[in-house]
């Protein structure tokens, strides 16, 4: 385990850090076999301190996963730049989490529905009028014509950090140091 560098962005919230995780859009996982990194962005799921993601049970990915299980996700959201009368004290608003563990299959059928129909409350919120069907998920097949793999990266350490915003500082477009500073 690394120390943090910059120790004063450390988040510990956990509140905070699973308020970020369950509302976060895209993440990215980063997987390596025989020394070769792979990152691929993904849309999830943070329940029960696991990352739920899916796609082609068979393909790179899954080849990853099954030769070298160990992963990590990371998340990150920029929320502007922060301004200061001195160049290099620009900075930038922010949070982001890493996620580390190893990722496991997801062979249960009522915990894989669980997942996906969570899956779906966040990225289409209302949109079905009725649960996901566990007979939906053991049969699907991708538009590709492969069957679908729904996996879990177990976590086994989350770190988070963080840089608030600054509102009186905040850049916004057309912004000039000499007539908008404050």
């Amino acid at each position: 385990m690394f120390t943090l560098r910059n120790y004063d962005r450390l988040c510990t919230d956990t509140g905070k850090i699973n308020h970020f995780l369950e509302h976060a859009r895209t993440g990215f996982l980063g997987l390596s076999q025989e020394d070769i990194p792979y990152v691929i962005p993904l849309n999830f799921v943070w329940l029960n301190n696991s990352i739920y993601f899916h796609g082609a049970a068979e393909g790179r990915k899954a080849t990853y996963i099954e030769n070298n299980p160990s992963a990590c996700f990371t998340v990150g959201e920029n929320y502007g730049t922060i301004t200061s009368p001195i160049p290099a004290g620009t900075d930038t608003a922010y949070m982001s989490v890493i996620v580390e563990g190893a990722i496991l299959p997801v062979t249960d059928l009522n915990e894989a529905t669980a997942a996906m129909q969570v899956m779906l409350d966040k990225y289409v919120p209302g949109y079905y009028n009725r649960p996901l069907a566990s007979g939906h998920v053991e049969r699907y097949v991708s538009p590709l014509g492969g069957k679908t793999g729904i996996y879990k990266l177990v976590a086994a350490s989350v770190s988070a950090k963080e840089k608030k915003v600054i509102p009186n500082r905040m850049y916004y477009e057309g912004m000039k140091y000499n007539t908008d500073r404050t």
